[in-house]
Formats: C-alpha cells, sequence, structure tokens
C-alpha cells in the first residue's frame, strides 16, 4: 500500500506537530542576516523569548538541538575538574552526566528509580556535607521525557538556599518550556536550557541558554574551552539584532510565529490546557488497567505519559502494530526502559479531538496486539474532558462543569 488516507498521528513527545502558521512562517524568503530587517526579526525574537522564559534577563539562541544547549550551559560557566551536582532522573538526566565527564567536569550522581524527579531533600544533604563549596553547580532536568515524570523546581532552589550553598542552579526545560508552568527568574535558576522541537511547535534546530546575571559573572572566569558556545561572543551583537555566525534564519521565522501563538493563547491558559489534557491521559491509561511509569502524583508529567507495559508483553511490539494498523507513532522506551514503556506525546499544538484520536489509536492497539486491558479508557478521558469543558465568554476562558 503506497498511499493511506488521513494525517500521520505523531504522537511522541518531541519532535512535535509544527501548526500550519509556524510551517507558513519558515516557509518566508531568506533574508540578509547583517541588514536592517533581520536585526528587527531577531530583536522581536530575543524580547518574546524572555516572556516566555518568565525572565527579565538575556535568552540566547544557538543552532543546536538541546544536547548543544545542555554543552553550552556548561562551558561556559565552568572549568576542567569542577564538581557538578546532578539527578539520576532518567536517560536525559543520565545523558547531561554523561556529557560532563566528557569535557572534563566531575559529575556526582544522585542515584534515582526513574519513576520520581529529583529529591529535594537529597539535594540539600549533599549540598550540606560540601562544606569546601566544591560543587559549583546542580543541574536538574525539569521534565523528564524518558519517564513522564517533572521534578519540583521550585522546592529544589529552596533546598539549594536552605543549604546556603553557592552553587549555579542549571534546568534543563527541553520538554516542560511553554508547555508547563515554568519560571526562570522566580525560582532563582541560573542556567535555563531548552530546544525548538517540543512546547515551541517548531522543527529541531534551535537551542536556548536562558542566563542570570550570576551566570554570566561565572562566565568571565570558566576555564573549560568554548567557541561556537561563547556567550560573550552572542551578547555582544546580539544586543543590535545579529549573530556572531550565519543564524538559522528561517528557524527564527517560524519561532517569532511560535512565540506570537503562545501568547495570543496567554501562557497561563496554554499550561492549563497542557494539564487537563494530560489528566485525560492519566484516567484513561489507569481505566484500561495498565500502570503510569511515574509514581508521584506530584511529579505527573503534563507534556507525556509514560505507560508500563503488562510483564512478558513487550513495548516495541506493541508500538509496531499501532504503527502498521492506524499510523500513529508512539514514543518508545529508552535506556533501561526499552521494551518496558511506551510514551504518549501530549504537548505543542494539540488540543481535545487531536487527543481522542490518540486514545482511541492506543486502545484499539491494545486489543490488536494482545495486551491485556479494560476496555472503557477513552471514554473515560471524554467524560473528563466533557465535564470540564472549556467555556468561552467575553470576559476570559474558565473551566466549568458542562
Amino acid at each position: 500500500m503506497n498511499y493511506r488516507s488521513g494525517r500521520h498521528f505523531l504522537q511522541i513527545p518531541g519532535p512535535t506537530n509544527v501548526p500550519e502558521r509556524v510551517l507558513r512562517a519558515i516557509d518566508s524568503a531568506t533574508i540578509d542576516h547583517r541588514g536592517p530587517d533581520f536585526a528587527r526579526l531577531a530583536i522581536e525574537v530575543l524580547d518574546g523569548l524572555r516572556v516566555v522564559f518568565r525572565t527579565r534577563q538575556p535568552v540566547i539562541v544557538f543552532p543546536a538541538s538541546g544536547t548543544g544547549a545542555w554543552e553550552a550551559a556548561l562551558v561556559n560557566c565552568l572549568s576542567p575538574g569542577d564538581e557538578v551536582l546532578m539527578c539520576e532522573t532518567g536517560h536525559f538526566a543520565t545523558g547531561w552526566y554523561k556529557l560532563a565527564r566528557r569535557i572534563g567536569l566531575q559529575p556526582d550522581l544522585i542515584p534515582g528509580d526513574w519513576r520520581h524527579g529529583a529529591d529535594p531533600d537529597a539535594i540539600a544533604a549533599r549540598l550540606h556535607e560540601d562544606k569546601a563549596h566544591r560543587i559549583k553547580a546542580v543541574c536538574v532536568v525539569h521534565n523528564e521525557t524518558s519517564t513522564g515524570t517533572t521534578s519540583r523546581i521550585a522546592e529544589i532552589r529552596t533546598a539549594i538556599n536552605r543549604a546556603t550553598h553557592p552553587a549555579l542552579f542549571m534546568v534543563d526545560t527541553i520538554s516542560s518550556l511553554a508547555s508547563i508552568d515554568y519560571r526562570h527568574d522566580d525560582w532563582g535558576v541560573d542556567v535555563t536550557v531548552a530546544g525548538s522541537q517540543k512546547g515551541l511547535m517548531l522543527p529541531p534546530g534551535l537551542s536556548f541558554n536562558a542566563v542570570s546575571e550570576k551566570a554570566l559573572r561565572a562566565s568571565k572566569n570558566a576555564a573549560l574551552p568554548r567557541s561556537y558556545w561563547d556567550w560573550q561572543d552572542m551578547l555582544a551583537v546580539n544586543k543590535h539584532g545579529f549573530f556572531p555566525y550565519t543564524p538559522a534564519t528561517n528557524l527564527l521565522y517560524g519561532l517569532r510565529e511560535a512565540i506570537a501563538m503562545l501568547l495570543d493563547e496567554g501562557l497561563d491558559q496554554v499550561f492549563a490546557r497542557h494539564a487537563r489534557l494530560a489528566e485525560a491521559t492519566r484516567r484513561a491509561v489507569l481505566a484500561w488497567g495498565l500502570q503510569l511509569l511515574c509514581l508521584n502524583p506530584k511529579e505527573y508529567s503534563n507534556s507525556l505519559t509514560a505507560v508500563l507495559m503488562p510483564e512478558g508483553y513487550d513495548a516495541d511490539t506493541y508500538r509496531r502494530v499501532v504503527l502498521d494498523n492506524f499510523d500513529m507513532s508512539l514514543g518508545n522506551g529508552l535506556s533501561k526502559l526499552a521494551g518496558r514503556v511506551f510514551r504518549i506525546g501530549h504537548l505543542g499544538d494539540f488540543n481535545e479531538l487531536m487527543l481522542a484520536g490518540t486514545l482511541s489509536g492506543v486502545e484499539m492497539g491494545l486489543g490488536l496486539a494482545g495486551v491485556p486491558y479494560r476496555k472503557g479508557g477513552v471514554q473515560t478521558a471524554l467524560d473528563y474532558l466533557t465535564e470540564t469543558a472549556l467555556v468561552q465568554d467575553t470576559a476570559k476562558t474558565k473551566f466549568s462543569a458542562a
């Protein structure tokens, strides 16, 4: 069969579906990246990003994946041999730890079971033990994309303060920015890492560092080698609307449109929409008699839901059945979760009817793959969505019983 009618359901936790408005913006003619039209575009984008990150401080844009932003955060603030405190919350937290080791840092990894977020008390305890202040940074993944678990960033900031420790606080928001409430300034974060391909509704290719004044001061004395990732080179020309090298011009067109869409909807409403769709998904999973990978309800992710397969059933075999029969891609299990979980992405440009289609494909796939489950998960989600239907009035958008 060479043609399949309808559209492909891309329900991995990123890259996410790119809205038509963003695609059309990217489709604009490329312009001179040293000219005045580009400068106006860049300044508009950089100003808009500060609103999305909820910061008054600079946001730096690199043509790179989120992995590049990980490296940029570390090399701009740290020196060879510096100790860094990190938390094993999943595949991506472990990846950041491995990167830190490769570039000459000494990361200390607090072990975890991949079913909980970073533990503020464990972080505080390690910092209390560090009387000599050898630990120069605490690095945490806000939303662990591999597990569907969200760490409590505000509580971790409080834990760092409680330990009266001067370590920098770095947070990965690659799968939470513009999907889950996040506050760079209010939560005292020094470097926020992000990428373009999830809540920002863009294709992969842009990464971000939001930086505090403390982080900028640290960058003046940091001794890890850096060239492409150097903040100072970027900031020197960003203030005029330019970049020290050729930027990803057309992705910046798309980013301007994505920021406009987020601000038109309102960030608080964006977060409420994600929370509501995530809760409907979790209710469907539990109604099917399956288990959520995340164990703490306070740490449930509103970007994605990771679902444990019943013992003896392979998640990748199930995902193949769903793809072959319904043209829908679900996220796979990563590292030690390979074959054990599948992940449902519900972030970005996403609404109730898209979720209803997604959950219908999941439920039909369970039946076709012979996975033991209880029927009714889709109906449970639909009932919840109906009961919490968004009602538009002239003054505001609110939740009300239908």
